[in-house]
């Protein structure tokens, strides 16, 4: 970042520049930083071309993209309370608009959506719909209000507004919980992007991960992470683009794959229709049924099965050495034996996994929907079909309702529009966000369909031995993830055979496209760049709700402000690293996935903050009695409802009892019951208690109906 003039701190200043100089600079020097990381992948790919390692490139690029962003942190590392919690308040509006996308951008939107969309088909919709519209309410209702507020945090706006320490104690709460079921999703991103670039193992890839997000955020805070994501953006977008644009050309000799997608989808469908009937997919799927039929038979008396598995498995093997059989064969047989379960519960539990996943994969199209059908089952069927149709449209529309509110109710995301200069650009902001946002999000959809397509018809049909390297490598990343096993023993590759998790399929595009390696590498570069940016926000969000709001507003008003900054980079260190040691325990359980802990962070946002951030802004009479137990109550139900349905949370706090959904609404969607409940309480509260301080009413007024000159209001905290 050469170039840019330098503060006292050797960071990035607009001080002693006008806004239009300081901007000006900007443009001049992320111009050839642009410039400069397509030079560096053209170098890269002319390396690899001369020979160069796989290996290598993977480690160049990971060590690279870490160098830059902690040379940013370096460069823009302070102790000022204004710089680190709000950037200086003077960030551009397309700057502060590049970094929000990359904030928004993380590892769910960029590895998960697509991969969802090619899962789930028309169903993953929900998320590009939900999100963008969140950003709607955001510009309509929150940010430019919030802006004239001029408070550091969300819990700072909720201790001002609803006049109190309490209130700012919950906000805190809501916050760190929200922010930190979001930030284990990144770090596990994290984990899966550097395994797969650097070859090393899982816990090691987080922790090397982490020393890029800590350099940033503890060094310079809201300044550096400003500055870090802008440069993170740029290689994201570069790097979600470049491979897509790829298949299209590749598939239609169209560069635009955003407009041809459709087309392609209709090949895709097509496509389905054929493998549905294929013979060899139906003898494949036959052999699930009948192995899932056989797990079934024998979870009906778990002990007896168990005993006669075990038996089998020890008679073999003493056969085998007694026939002086082959080492290899005799070495598989007692690797059979090992992996019998040790004991009744253990059998169970992985008869019953096994049995759902031959039940998955007996189904059509390898468990997944045909891409273009909106819901499941038939509106126009028999009842069953009637039922699964309500319960699958009910679900989409609860997914989109709540990554609307949710996004509009995120800290991390509600802090950026604290660091624009005025409250007009904040709002301009706001569209900038959109726009960046728009370009990955339009973009998913033609990606899952070029992959599918891809799949379809050039991998189903090839012979197991000339299957693409891919493959393999990304089998030896985590046999969870990929898996392709020859089940008929046809010597040939049938969907049904291969199991493949959302989460690899925008890692694995490029070669999948066939593209060399250094697209690759630079793709896990863009997807660690969107994992980084987010979690650097989420960390500082977190880091300063608890210096900031919890110590300096609420134990030591009277602390300097390099004190406060002191504990605040003390506070994210430890905050990362038991949200690396959590991502850990998610991967070794594997009972979720990136984007259900991202849609869970949302459905905790969404019940939480939401009500007592509108009511605040738009109905003078919430109290803060009210707001409390709003709050309170509406992340309290969303929070059990999780709970209790859905297996990753079910095995933290130990629940055992069936799981019973309530109107057929998945986890994942929470906050349906969390928002209204919030909403009522707070009002229904508020009006039964004594209304605020007119001081406090006439703030409200003020910030709806501003009748002084200015654009922020004497309520920033120092």
């Amino acid at each position: 970042m050469a170039g840019m003039t330098p503060d006292a701190g050797g960071g990035f200043s607009a001080s002693g520049q006008s806004n239009a100089a300081f901007k000006k600079q900007l443009n001049k020097i992320y111009s050839w930083y642009t410039g400069g990381f397509v030079l560096f992948v053209v170098i890269l790919a002319i390396f690899e071309q001369m020979g160069m390692a796989r290996e290598t490139i993977g480690y160049v690029f990971l060590g690279a993209t870490v160098l830059l962003y902690a040379g940013i942190g370096v460069m823009s590392r302070t102790n000022d309370a204004a710089e680190y919690y709000v950037a200086g308040r003077r960030v551009p509006a397309v700057y502060n608009g590049m970094a929000t996308g990359a904030d928004w951008m993380s590892a769910a939107s960029f590895i998960g959506m697509a991969g969802t969309l090619y899962l789930t088909g028309y169903g993953g919709l929900a998320f590009i719909m939900g999100w963008t519209g969140g950003y709607c309410l955001v510009a309509l209702f929150l940010a430019p209000y919030l802006r004239k507020f001029g408070q550091f945090t969300i819990p700072d706006f909720l201790g001002a507004r609803y006049d109190g320490n309490f209130p700012r104690f919950l906000g805190i709460i809501a916050a760190i919980l929200c922010s930190f079921v979001y930030v284990v999703a990144q770090i596990y991103g994290v984990g899966l992007i550097t395994t797969r670039l650097a070859g090393v193992p899982f816990e090691v890839g987080i922790f090397v991960g982490l020393a890029g997000i800590l350099v940033c955020s503890f060094l310079g805070g809201m300044k550096a992470v400003t500055w870090t994501q802008v440069a993170q953006y740029i290689i994201l977008i570069i790097a979600y683009l470049i491979p897509v644009i790829w298949l299209s050309v590749k598939q239609t000799g169209v560069p635009v794959p955003q407009l041809i997608y459709g087309s392609q989808l209709e090949k895709v469908t097509a496509r389905e229709a054929e493998l549905i009937k294929d013979p060899k997919e139906l003898e494949v799927r036959a052999i699930f049924k009948a192995r899932a039929d056989a797990l079934a038979e024998k979870l009906k008396d778990v002990p007896a099965a168990l005993a006669a598995d075990k038996a089998a498995a020890e008679k073999k093997v003493a056969d085998l050495k007694a026939a002086n059989a082959p080492a290899p064969e005799i070495a598989a047989a007692e690797k059979a034996l090992a992996a019998v379960p040790k004991d009744v519960e253990a059998a169970k539990k992985a008869w019953t996994a096994q049995r759902t996943s031959a039940n998955n994969r007996s189904n059509q199209l390898a468990n997944m929907p045909r891409h273009a059908q909106q819901f499941a089952g038939d509106p126009n069927g028999d009842e069953k079909a009637r039922t699964a149709f309500d319960t699958s449209r009910r679900n989409f529309l609860a997914l989109v309702f709540c990554l609307m509110v949710g996004t509009a109710a995120l800290p991390h995301i509600l802090m950026r529009y604290y660091t624009t200069p005025s409250v007009k650009q904040a709002r301009e902001s706001v569209t900038w966000s959109l726009f960046f946002i728009f370009l990955l999000y339009f973009t998913a959809p033609a990606l899952a369909v070029l992959v599918k397509y891809e799949v379809f018809n050039v991998l189903v049909g090839t012979p197991f031995d000339k299957l693409p390297a891919w493959i393999s490598s990304w089998t030896k990343v985590d046999p969870a993830l990929l898996s392709v096993v020859d089940v008929n023993k046809d010597g040939i590759f049938q969907l049904a055979e291969m199991t493949i998790g959302g989460d690899i399929i925008v890692l694995a595009t490029p070669e999948i496209g066939g593209l060399p390696y250094v697209i690759s590498g630079m793709v896990a570069a863009g997807g660690l760049a969107a994992a980084l940016s987010t979690a650097d926000g989420l960390l500082l969000t977190m880091a300063n709700a608890l210096s900031h709001d919890l110590y300096y507003k609420m134990i030591d008003p009277n602390s300097s402000a390099s004190k406060r900054v002191a504990i605040s980079k003390v506070l994210l260190l430890v905050v990362a690293l038991l949200a690396a040691y959590v991502a850990y325990q998610v991967h070794v359980s594997k009972n979720a996935d990136i984007l259900f802990l991202v849609a869970a962070a949302f459905s905790f946002a969404a019940s939480s903050f939401f009500p007592a951030l509108v009511l605040g802004i738009f109905w003078k009479r919430a109290t803060a009695i009210g707001a409390c137990a709003g709050i309170i109550a509406g992340l309290g139900i969303a929070f059990y409802y999780m709970s209790i349905t859905h297996p990753l949370f079910r095995g933290w706090f130990d629940v055992t009892s069936p799981i019973e959904l309530w109107w057929g609404i998945q986890p994942i969607s929470a906050g349906l019951f969390g928002v209204p409940v919030g909403f009522a309480v707070i009002m229904l509260v508020s009006l039964i208690t004594p209304a605020p301080r007119k001081e406090i009413q006439e703030l409200v007024d003020h910030v709806r109906y501003p009748t002084l000159r200015g654009d922020t209001l004497n309520t920033q905290s120092s």
